[in-house]
């Protein structure tokens, strides 16, 4: 094994809340009084912060109406995105392989932490991952590199010593700007192609293909 952590994105990473986000954004347009956004669109922006992803659908904003936005889809999502969400295949066998070998894991999500807890429980998988860092603890949203170096400093590890799994360029930009290495998992919206930009060690087709590229 050639890294001491593996760290993961989650949306369109480990697991696919699709059903649930379109659920918020759809009452969100309606309570704000715009037309429903489309399904397509919606997933594009999945991995964004949400005010960001408000913005990429309906142009720029003032603070006040992405703020008004978020609290609508938090009150239409908070207390089902667990269930509704599934994880990809591999993705619980993954973590438990990791753990198994003594390799720490972690999340850095543009997710909310109670959010992600609240799907992690449902699945059983707290116990694999050694920490969750989410959108609202950090400044500085993807590709900055903020909540890579907050994981790494709490694991106590080099960059030379850490994988980032995710879905998105914003992933790839914030392994990157960390300075650690990047496998792009193919299990969202963002083709292979896109990747070729950004250093990468890997590109798996799916969390199986990354079991067996990393050998566990």
């Amino acid at each position: 094994m050639l890294y001491q952590a593996v760290l993961f994105d989650f949306d369109y990473t480990l697991g696919d809340a699709t059903e649930s986000i379109y659920e918020g954004f759809t009452y969100g347009f309606d309570q704000m009084g715009w037309p429903r956004p489309d399904r397509e669109a919606v997933r594009r922006t999945v991995g964004y912060l949400l005010e960001d992803a408000v913005v990429m659908l309906r142009g720029e904003l003032p603070p006040e109406e992405r703020a008004e936005f978020r609290r609508h889809f938090q009150a239409k999502v908070e207390h089902t995105q667990a269930e509704k969400t599934r994880l990809f295949p591999g993705a619980a066998e993954l973590l438990g392989a990791l753990h198994a070998g003594g390799v720490k894991a972690g999340i850095v999500t543009s997710k909310r932490v109670g959010t992600l807890k609240s799907i992690l429980e449902r699945y059983g998988l707290s116990e694999r991952l050694d920490f969750v860092i989410g959108g609202e603890e950090v400044k500085a949203p993807k590709p900055d590199p903020e909540g890579l170096r907050m994981g790494m400093a709490a694991l106590g590890v080099r960059p030379e010593q850490v994988l980032y799994c995710g879905d998105t360029v914003l992933d790839a930009g914030a392994a990157r700007n960390a300075g650690v290495d990047f496998v792009a998992v193919l299990n969202g919206t963002t083709g292979a192609e896109a990747f070729g930009a950004f250093p990468h060690v890997f590109i798996a087709e799916d969390l199986p293909a990354l079991r067996q590229w990393l050998g566990i």
